[in-house]
């Protein structure tokens, strides 16, 4: 057979091993491929393995804690992906089930609170015919189960096989509420947050930057006398920065508007630029649609400001 459909010269991988490796390589995680799949972890590790033993190359490094994409298994997850999209694409089509005009944005929940609802009506004004559905997290884009278009996250953080768009600047900084410094007056030298707790938003692992970073960026010692509290989720940090129980680390995206109104301030004016802090993440499998698109480009206007 020439031309039309045949692949008879063009040999796939076993069928069977590409969904679990998709899924996979989507989460980073045969644990999460396997809880979304309905399989088991063994068997979603052994169809990998055949895979590999297929194309003769390592999609995954496996170590101690998880398992870690190669760079050449990121290349093929969003092959795939991209592939599974496209099929899934037509198939809703012809359903007559097409998800046209719609857009899913997976956001960092202290993102999405203060830095992208107060600009959520320019997205809505530039295109009235996309509904925009948002998902809010503190987990990393690997560990949700929903599907999404976009994603806006910390690029430390992890993310499989999602391609980056683009990654926009921010800056870190000290911030307290007014009320904590007392009589003292900002700015203070940097030695001074010795004086008052440090609040920290620990994760395993540490994808996020911490005090110790800071400092070691800023060019300081950490106070030595500076007592740390520690806690699991960024958005809890922020509010006990509000609520006047330490200083804590200040994204200026994040921050911008708690600092305008006076509910937080800088007492020190050290800061740290991180030139490609935040990262605008796309699904393989739509990324090729309009209004995909739209909301990247919208993005992209928006986080160059």
């Amino acid at each position: 057979m020439t031309g039309g459909y045949g692949l008879s010269h063009r040999p796939l991988p076993p069928l069977a091993t590409l969904r679990p490796f998709e899924a996979a390589a989507r989460h980073e995680s045969f644990t999460l491929a396997a809880g979304e799949l309905g399989l088991t972890q063994a068997a979603v590790s052994k169809q990998i393995r055949l895979l590999e033993a297929d194309l003769g190359t390592r999609l995954f490094e496996r170590r101690n804690r998880g398992v870690f994409l190669t760079e050449a298994g990121r290349r093929f997850g969003r092959t795939v992906s991209s592939a599974f999209g496209d099929v899934a694409a037509d198939a809703a089509r012809l359903r007559g089930t097409s998800r046209a005009g719609e857009v899913v944005l997976f956001c960092q929940l202290c993102e999405a609170f203060y830095w992208l609802m107060p600009r959520l009506s320019g997205f809505h004004a530039r295109h009235p015919d996309i509904a925009l559905r948002l998902q809010s997290s503190v987990r990393p884009l690997t560990e949700t189960s929903e599907p999404f278009d976009v994603a806006i996250q910390t690029t430390g953080r992890a993310a499989g096989a999602h391609p980056l768009a683009f990654a926009a600047r921010d800056t870190v900084f000290p911030v307290c509420a007014p009320n904590l410094l007392g009589e003292a007056t900002p700015p203070l030298p940097l030695a001074a947050l010795g004086r008052y707790p440090l609040l920290s938003h620990r994760v395993v692992p540490q994808d996020w930057l911490d005090w110790e970073d800071f400092f070691a960026l800023a060019g300081s010692p950490r106070p030595s006398a500076a007592g740390m509290r520690t806690f699991d989720s960024y958005p809890i940090v922020l509010q006990a920065a509000l609520g006047g129980h330490g200083v804590a680390l200040g994204w200026a995206r994040t921050v911008e508007q708690l600092l305008e109104s006076g509910a937080l301030i800088r007492p020190c004016r050290e800061a740290v630029e991180r030139p490609q802090e935040l990262g605008v993440y796309l699904d393989p499998a739509s990324s090729k649609r309009p209004e995909t698109r739209a909301l990247v480009d919208w993005l992209h206007d928006r986080l160059g400001d």
